[in-house]
C-alpha cells in the first residue's frame, strides 16, 4: 500500500450511531431488541411486520420463571426487507381492560385491512369475571386508521374464542375468516365488521395427532390455500404444511417448510407473504439469545413453489434477503458462503449480544462472501473496514469469487484495539455484486463491517 492509501481511526461507537428508529438488519432482520411471531402484511406498497416482543422477564412477573415473557407489540415497516423503521409500541398489556396486566402473555399478533381500517388481533390472559369472561387466553382486536397506528383496543375479547395466535384471511369473495390454535387449530368465520365471530368454532381436521400444534397462518396461491402452522413432531418445533380448495378445508398435510432448529430452538412461528413478484417465509429464531430460547429474533428467507403447488423446504440462512447498499455498512458475518477452514463467526460481545457478531479469518487464503450487494451507479472511491488484528494482517476485497475483480487490499494495522482503516479502490464497478472478503497470508484479523464511500 502506498503513502496514497491513508488509513484513518474513528471510534466504532460514534460510527455505529443510527438514525433514530431506523434498524439496518440482515438476519436477524431487527437488530437492537428481541423480536417473535412475525406476522408480516403487505400495506400501502410496504412490508409491514407485526411481531411479538420478548423481554426478559422482571421478578416474579409472568406467567412463569425463566419462561415466554411478553409485555406489548412493535409494528415495523420496509420497502425494501433491508432497511426497517421501528414504529414503536402499538399496544401493550396496560390498554386493554379485559387483559391480565400482570401475565406478560401478548403473544403472537397479526393485522389486516379491510376497508380503510386496520385490525389488530392479539391474545393475552384475560382477568375473568365469570360473565362474559373466561378465565384464560382471549383473543382482542385494536383499530387503527393506519398501520402504524395508532390502535384502539376494543373493551372486550372476541366472544366464543377460547385460545392464542390469531391469523386472519379475507377470501376473494370478500368473507373473513379467522384461525386460532388451543391445543388443536381452529377456524371461524367473522362478520364484516371483523369484530364479532359469524359461526361456530371447528376443530381443522386431518392434521398431526401426535404433538403440539400452535401458530396457524392460512394463505391463498394460484387457488390452493396453505394451512401452515409450528409442530413438535420430536423435541422442537418444525413448520409444517396442509393443502386444501377451501379456506375452512378439508386440508391434506403435504410436508414440511423449516426443519427444527439446528441449535435447539424450542419455538418457531412464521408467515408467508408475496412482494414484489417474491414469496417470502419470515420466522424467528433465538440469535441474539443463544443460552435462552424464549428470547428470540425475527428473520426472513425466499420461498418458493413446486410446479404442483407443494412448497420447497426453506434453508434458514443468515444472509436473509433483499439488496444491501455498499454504502451502508455491511455485516459480513451475515455472509452467504464462507470457507471451510480459517473463517468464524464469534459475538462481539458475549454480555451485550445486540452488538452483533466479528468474522474471524485466521489461516492464509480463508474468505466469507456476502451476496446481492447494491453499487450503485455512482463511482465509489474507498472502502472502510472496521477490523483488528494482534499480528496485523492484509485484507483483500473482491467482487463475485476469489478470482473474481480485486477491488483494494486494506494493511490492516497491528493493534488489540478495534480501528476503522481506510483504502482506495483500485477499481469500480457499479450494479449488484457478490462481496467477497479475504486474507492474504499466514495472519489473524477480527472484521465487524465492510463500507464503501465516494
Amino acid at each position: 500500500m502506498n503513502s496514497n492509501n491513508k488509513k484513518m481511526q474513528i471510534t466504532a461507537f460514534i460510527f455505529c450511531m443510527l438514525i433514530a428508529g431506523t434498524v439496518f438488519g440482515q438476519n436477524p432482520i431487527i437488530r437492537d431488541q428481541f423480536t417473535a411471531d412475525p406476522s408480516a402484511r403487505v400495506f400501502n406498497g410496504k412490508i409491514y411486520v407485526f411481531p411479538s416482543h420478548d423481554i426478559q422477564a422482571p421478578d416474579g412477573k409472568g406467567l412463569r420463571n425463566n419462561w415466554f415473557c411478553m409485555e406489548d407489540y412493535h409494528v415495523f415497516s420496509s420497502e425494501n426487507l433491508t432497511d426497517w423503521t421501528d414504529h414503536g409500541v402499538i399496544v401493550s398489556q396496560y390498554d386493554a381492560p379485559w387483559v391480565d396486566s400482570t401475565s406478560y402473555s401478548m403473544w403472537a399478533p397479526d393485522c389486516i385491512e379491510r376497508n380503510g381500517k386496520y385490525y389488530f388481533y392479539f391474545p393475552a390472559n384475560t382477568l375473568g369475571d365469570g360473565t362474559n369472561r373466561r378465565r384464560g387466553f382471549g383473543i382482542g382486536v385494536a383499530v387503527a386508521d393506519k398501520p402504524e397506528g395508532p390502535y384502539e383496543p376494543q373493551p372486550e375479547p372476541i366472544k366464543g374464542i377460547f385460545g392464542i395466535d390469531p391469523n386472519v384471511l379475507i377470501d376473494h369473495d370478500g368473507q373473513a375468516y379467522i384461525y386460532w390454535s388451543m391445543r388443536n387449530i381452529y377456524v371461524a368465520k367473522l362478520k364484516p365488521n371483523m369484530l364479532e365471530l359469524d359461526s361456530e368454532p371447528q376443530i381443522i381436521d386431518n392434521l398431526p395427532d401426535k404433538g403440539l400444534k400452535e401458530g396457524p397462518w392460512v394463505f391463498e396461491h394460484n387457488g390452493i390455500y396453505y394451512l401452515t402452522f409450528p409442530h413438535v413432531e420430536n423435541n422442537t418445533e418444525r413448520l409444517e404444511y396442509a393443502m386444501g380448495d377451501n379456506p375452512l378445508g378439508p386440508f391434506k398435510m403435504k410436508g414440511v417448510i423449516m426443519d427444527e432448529s439446528p441449535t435447539g430452538c424450542w419455538t418457531n412461528h412464521h408467515s408467508i407473504l408475496e412482494y414484489n413478484d417474491q414469496w417470502y417465509l419470515f420466522y424467528h429464531h433465538n440469535d441474539y439469545s443463544p443460552s435462552f430460547d424464549k428470547n428470540r429474533s425475527v428473520r426472513a428467507d425466499s420461498l418458493f413453489f413446486n410446479e404442483d403447488g407443494t412448497i420447497q423446504k426453506v434453508k434458514p440462512t443468515l444472509r436473509g434477503v433483499g439488496a444491501v447498499s455498499a454504502s451502508k455498512t455491511i455485516q459480513v458475518d451475515r455472509y452467504s458462503y464462507k470457507s471451510e477452514n480459517g473463517a468464524n463467526i464469534e459475538l462481539l460481545d458475549t454480555l451485550d449480544t445486540f452488538k452483533g457478531w466479528k468474522t474471524i479469518l485466521n489461516e492464509d487464503g480463508a474468505w466469507v462472501q456476502f451476496n446481492t450487494v447494491d453499487f450503485g451507479r455512482k463511482k465509489l472511491k474507498k472502502v472502510q473496514v472496521s477490523a483488528r488484528s494482534v499480528t496485523g494482517a492484509l485484507v483483500q476485497i473482491r467482487l463475485n469469487g476469489t478470482d473474481g475483480l480485486l477491488l483494494s487490499e486494506v494493511e490492516i494495522p497491528e493493534s488489540k484495539e478495534w480501528k476503522i482503516v481506510e483504502a482506495k479502490l483500485a477499481l469500480f464497478e457499479k450494479g449488484v455484486h457478490d462481496l467477497m472478503v479475504n486474507l492474504k497470508g499466514d495472519k489473524q484479523v477480527e472484521i465487524d463491517w465492510v463500507r464503501f464511500s465516494k
